[in-house]
């Protein structure tokens, strides 16, 4: 198996806390203002990376953002040393000073779009990081997400890079949130689905309805264009309005796909037969698996609180394919009842394996929110820059850098904390030693004259 698919989990930050932030976001904004356990968030993911290590598939890590962000708090005009900025913004603008402070960061799904070469015009891995203009707290995540992409993934005869698209509602780009590739394998050339909640000609629909539709089709549209893929096998989905109400912010809520299998809600779509047999025609005389669950089984609202879909479809190495639930699932018996069946039945899901990730999910975020998925040949891996990839000692070493450096306490007002910043910063100064990518952060830059 030469070419394969690499996971790269976002660890979580020093700063994880429950801002209820993320208007749209269901499980966000029931748990806002909840005192949050930073430290156990962080060796949940961890926990979760080691799993499906140990399963024999490849995993790496995302290293935090730096928070508070005072870079951007300067931008927005409070100013006097870092301290002074914190405090100026506690007492002036404490809701900038909480989105400054989010670890939204953790979940990578939003981090950026990837195309593998099989799928590009020139044959290279191409990336498009996100610019998650929805959300002023995730929008500050770009250029750092950039940064560590082109460190990791150097670009040249095998990486290609791109910039965020415009930071304007019409292309609001939420990530690999909203796109999934199907294909045989991941080594053969594949199909990519970009789903969207909304077009340029219709946002005042949109303004009536009670969640607003964070991607756009004209940002999927531009990714295709940027990262030079077949038109022929680019795919453009609408979301069912009525999902995205019940809480389905990203289409990777209420479905998930890997290689010849899509497990969707029954009400995940607005589309109607078409592009599916235009989908499975794609796949010539391979089969094609689209296991849809419908409502009467499993509501939407269900699919949302127990994040049913937000699981991690995988291939291990023995060819079966396995469902990465979140413990929710477990305790719901409904969405319980209905995995069960599915990996009893003779389908291609056979096991399942079930996460504590509940310092996640808290705040709206499940297994595959945590991670950016990239499909990469035996050379592409070897042209990787760094020491990312999880390994026994790695896990070992960030899971004691995690219980030196973060707080297991930390509420709304824990970000006015001016040594909540240095102590973020001490760690993640050591964070990129460990991972030996080099300075990819505001305050490591300017130590050394760079620009942020």
């Amino acid at each position: 198996m030469t070419t394969r698919e690499v996971n790269f989990d976002g660890l979580v930050g020093p700063t994880h806390n429950y801002g209820g932030l993320s208007y749209g976001n269901v499980a966000s904004l029931a748990h806002a203002s909840a005192i949050s356990n930073p430290r156990e968030a962080a060796l949940q993911g961890l926990a979760k990376m080691k799993c499906l290590h140990d399963l024999g598939l490849m995993q790496a890590v995302i290293p935090p953002q730096e928070r508070p962000d005072v870079h951007a708090l300067r931008r927005l005009g409070f100013s006097g040393d870092d301290a002074g900025v914190i405090a100026g913004a506690a007492r002036e603008a404490p809701g900038l000073l909480a989105a400054c402070g989010s670890a939204s960061a953790m979940w990578t799904a939003n981090a950026a779009t990837v195309s593998p070469s099989a799928d590009t015009a020139d044959g290279r891995v191409h990336f498009t990081p996100a610019n998650l203009v929805d959300k002023f707290h995730r929008s500050i995540e770009p250029a750092t997400t950039s940064r560590f992409l082109r460190a990791v993934f150097p670009a040249g005869e095998h990486f290609a890079h791109h910039d965020p698209l415009p930071s304007v509602a019409l292309f609001g780009d939420e990530g690999a949130a909203n796109q999934t590739r199907l294909c045989a394998t991941h080594g053969e050339p594949g199909v990519e689905l970009f789903v969207y909640g909304r077009a340029g000609r219709d946002s005042d629909e949109q303004s009536v309805r009670r969640f607003p539709a964070r991607q756009s089709r004209e940002a999927g549209e531009a990714v295709a264009r940027l990262h030079g893929l077949d038109p022929a096998r680019c795919f453009f989905l609408r979301q069912n309005g009525d999902a995205i109400d019940a809480g389905v912010f990203h289409n990777d809520v209420i479905s998930v796909g890997n290689e010849n299998v899509l497990l969707q809600h029954e009400q995940a779509f607005a589309e109607g037969p078409r592009p599916w047999d235009a989908i499975q025609a794609a796949f010539g005389e391979r089969p094609f698996w689209r296991i849809v669950v419908p409502a009467n089984r499993v509501t939407l609202a269900e699919a949302v609180r127990t994040y049913l879909f937000n699981c991690q479809l995988v291939t291990l190495p023995s060819g079966e394919m396995a469902l990465i639930l979140p413990a929710e699932c477990r305790e719901s018996p409904p969405v319980w009842e209905y995995v069960q069946e599915l990996v009893a039945s003779e389908g291609p899901i056979g096991s399942l394996e079930v996460l504590d990730l509940r310092q996640s999910m808290r705040n709206g975020g499940g297994p595959a929110c945590l991670r950016l998925r990239v499909v990469l040949s035996q050379r592409e891996r070897a042209a990787l820059s760094g020491s990312v990839l999880l390994t026994e000692a790695l896990y070992g070493r960030l899971v004691q850098w995690v219980q030196r450096h973060y707080r297991d306490r930390l509420s709304e007002a824990d970000l006015m904390d001016p040594e909540l910043l240095r102590e973020g910063r001490s760690a993640l100064d050591e964070l990129t030693s460990i991972f030996r990518i080099g300075a990819i952060y505001p305050f490591q830059l300017e130590s050394t004259g760079m620009p942020a």
